[in-house]
């Protein structure tokens, strides 16, 4: 695995220094006076970029509503240290807010012994990890596994399992928030439960498009970063979501928000117009998700049957 950034433009290169420290520096903290082994002696083992900034195709237009995202899968020496609320959360606020980082970040945890579980599976989200990732830190002798690629027949059936499952889980997220949002047109009540429903219905699709193009997905409600993994293997997910006015951002903000506010906070708006915008997004975006994955399955169909 490389292990340089030369590729990347200086500040680009600063960002990701500053990452690398804030996550080393605040998994120290949550570990420090700890009393059972596993915990006083966890380790960081590895952190790898992957993704566009490792590929050298990503995008920078902030201005225009679109950015990459840095994504960064962080190796721990135990399961129990992948909790992200319990060791990382304070981690990724800081990178939130640090001015000095002028691009989204996401962050994965997971153990060596996953990652290279996935590795021996022929996962392809590992494969690419593995072949394409750049390790920021690593502790000498933490070796990734040699990929086993999946034969196309084994990806094939994989990834026809997944679609049968989640699209009709997509289907009956949207026909739920179809009946809320009609409910709603006098009801914040009403509209609000049709709002986190829309986000169920975009989080399955962003679900459902990465198990079957790669065989993982986080374990995250994080609808931004879902977007972000999606559209890095798929540009034409990107038409989905409007970017170029900030009426079209706003309405994704609410969809993303809606997973907790929609159902917690009492200052959570939404109206009617911002619903059926949500909807029409998260419509084009299934059919879109749909549209991908069988062109993904019909040629693995084709190598399997080479």
């Amino acid at each position: 695995m490389r292990t340089d950034v030369d590729h990347l433009p200086m500040i680009q290169q600063g960002e990701l220094a500053r990452v690398r420290q804030t996550l080393m520096n605040e998994f120290a903290a949550a570990i420090a006076g700890a009393t059972q082994p596993w915990k006083k002696n966890g380790k960081v083992q590895k952190i790898v970029l992957f993704g566009s900034y490792s590929r050298d195709d990503w995008v920078d237009e902030a201005a225009n509503g679109y950015q990459s995202d840095f994504d960064i899968l962080v190796i721990v020496s135990h399961k129990d240290l992948a909790d992200i609320a319990e060791y990382w959360y304070v981690a990724e606020d800081k990178i939130q807010r640090d001015e000095g980082i002028a691009r989204p970040v996401n962050i994965i945890v997971h153990t060596l012994e996953e990652v290279n579980q996935g590795l021996s599976r022929g996962e392809y989200f590992w494969v690419d990890i593995a072949r394409d990732g750049i390790a920021l830190y690593e502790l000498f002798g933490v070796e990734l596994a040699i990929p086993k690629p999946l034969t196309a027949s084994d990806a094939y059936e994989m990834a026809s399992a997944y679609l049968a499952e989640w699209l009709p889980s997509i289907d009956r997220a949207l026909a739920t928030a179809s009946t809320q949002a009609a409910q709603g047109e006098n009801d914040l009540g009403w509209r609000k439960d049709a709002a986190f429903t829309l986000h169920q219905a975009a989080e399955r699709a962003y679900t459902c498009f990465l198990l079957v193009r790669t065989h993982y997905v986080p374990r995250s409600h994080n609808l931004k970063f879902l977007r972000s993994l999606a559209e890095d293997k798929e540009p034409r997910l990107v038409e989905s979501w409007p970017r170029a006015t900030k009426l079209d951002r706003r309405r994704f903000e609410l969809t993303k928000r809606a997973y907790v506010e929609a159902r917690y906070s009492a200052s959570f708006e939404i109206g009617t117009d911002d619903l059926e915008a949500i909807t029409a997004a998260v419509g084009s975006l299934r059919d879109t998700v749909e549209a991908v994955s069988r062109e993904w399955l019909d040629a693995l169909h084709e190598k399997a049957k080479a």
